[in-house]
């Protein structure tokens, strides 16, 4: 098996750099994907490959059922694009304008179409279904494509008993891969704060609330949820992003707004911060006499594996890239959408290395200078389609 899928791999590795090129030229944002759309259902149906469209607007299911009766695995690429300028100087760069692919969804739909022909091709050999998954709007967070595909009944015929993704990582070189037991992505909860006082002239302070004073003390008191509320070994953070006050230097402003994240893994922390943040909040803003009025929205859960799953992808990563290639690594706070697909099925999300050979000069992800070595790109089919195989046998077994 493993000498056919690395031939397998080899025929195909050109074509999915290909089309993740393509794909990179023509990015679209959130909830727009009609084009990447259409494309992924071309590819399917030259693949012949049987699909479904219409969940979350643009998402295609596609659906590879085995020759022998089993149980279902699904495998999810995000699609969508960000909006940004993109400013590096390749070949492929993109043609619209203020729209990339700065976060690789390009890499990620490639490679599972890449991996969907292999399976296809294998599919006498398959015992059971391999869904592919096909997700819009994942960066438009909160709301994202991830539950919207469920609430339009993605999964109403065709349920998986588990399911996997992957993401580029540019902070990992090409080869190696990120495997966690339990917490990959933190949930990310985004607030906005305006704090109403009383405006004045700059030398007569004493005849104004000054919101600009209350909002420096607020944003210092924020910090202490975490440092002074929170147990250490707790990974949380709050941030303040972004400050909105004044338009002249010798007036003090009305209103001061404030906007910002918090991001944490679990729910019982995600809970606590929301209180003491709110509580904090309102006595700071009460106590220099302004009023704050505060928009709370939560975003998306945290990403937390599934451990049997996440072991068996770190076994997949030891057959199909090598036995050194899935190192111990630490999880991140960054906000991810597939938390919401494992809030519903067992499954396990990687991290797929993959940076440039001037490790110096790699630029992160959503960045303008985003780049990924394309190297990368055909482990993670190969990768894909390991673990399409092993999570089936592994439910076949039970």
């Amino acid at each position: 098996m493993q000498q056919e899928l690395t031939t397998y791999i080899d025929n195909i590795k050109d074509e999915v750099i290909e089309m993740r090129r393509h794909l990179h030229q023509y990015p679209e944002l959130s909830n727009q994907e009609k084009e990447t759309s259409v494309y992924i259902q071309q590819k399917l149906s030259e693949y012949g490959i049987q699909y479904e469209t219409g969940y979350a607007k643009n998402g295609v299911l596609g659906i590879i059922k085995g020759r022998k009766p089993g149980r279902m695995v699904a495998l999810r690429a995000d699609i969508d694009a960000l909006p940004i300028q993109e400013l590096n100087d390749h070949d492929f760069v993109s043609k619209h304008p203020n729209v990339m692919h700065a976060c690789g969804h390009d890499a990620h739909t490639a490679m599972l179409l890449g991996a969907g022909k292999v399976l296809k091709q294998i599919e006498d050999e398959i015992q059971g279904t391999v869904l592919l998954v096909f997700q819009p709007a994942e960066e438009d967070a909160p709301v994202g494509g991830a539950s919207v595909m469920m609430e339009d009944g993605v999964f109403d015929t065709y349920k998986p008993d588990v399911i996997f993704a992957q993401h580029v990582w540019p902070y990992m070189p090409a080869g190696e891969i990120g495997v966690h037991d339990r917490e990959v992505m933190g949930a990310s909860d985004r607030f906005k704060i305006t704090l109403q006082g009383k405006g004045g002239h700059a030398s007569m302070p004493h005849q104004t609330s000054d919101a600009v004073v209350a909002a420096g003390h607020l944003i210092t008191a924020l910090q202490t949820i975490v440092s002074r509320n929170l147990d250490p070994m707790e990974a949380s953070v709050v941030t303040i992003s972004m400050i909105e006050a004044g338009s002249v230097p010798n007036i003090i402003p009305r209103e001061v707004t404030l906007k910002g994240s918090i991001r944490t893994y679990k729910p019982e922390i995600r809970e606590k911060l929301k209180e003491r943040f709110f509580g904090l909040t309102n006595q700071i803003a009460e106590a220099f006499g302004t009023k704050a009025i505060v928009e709370y929205t939560e975003g998306y859960p945290a990403t937390i594996n599934t451990p049997k799953w996440a072991q068996l992808a770190r076994q997949s990563v030891r057959k199909a890239i090598g036995e050194d290639a899935a190192p111990a690594c630490q999880p991140s706070l960054a906000g991810e959408d597939f938390g919401r697909f494992l809030k519903k099925y067992p499954g396990a999300f990687i991290w797929l290395g993959c940076q440039i050979e001037d490790a110096e000069a790699q630029a992160p992800l959503h960045d303008a200078n985003f780049k990924l070595n394309e190297q990368a790109l055909p482990d993670g089919t190969k990768l894909l389609v390991q673990i399409a195989v092993d999570a089936l046998n592994e439910l076949n077994k039970e």
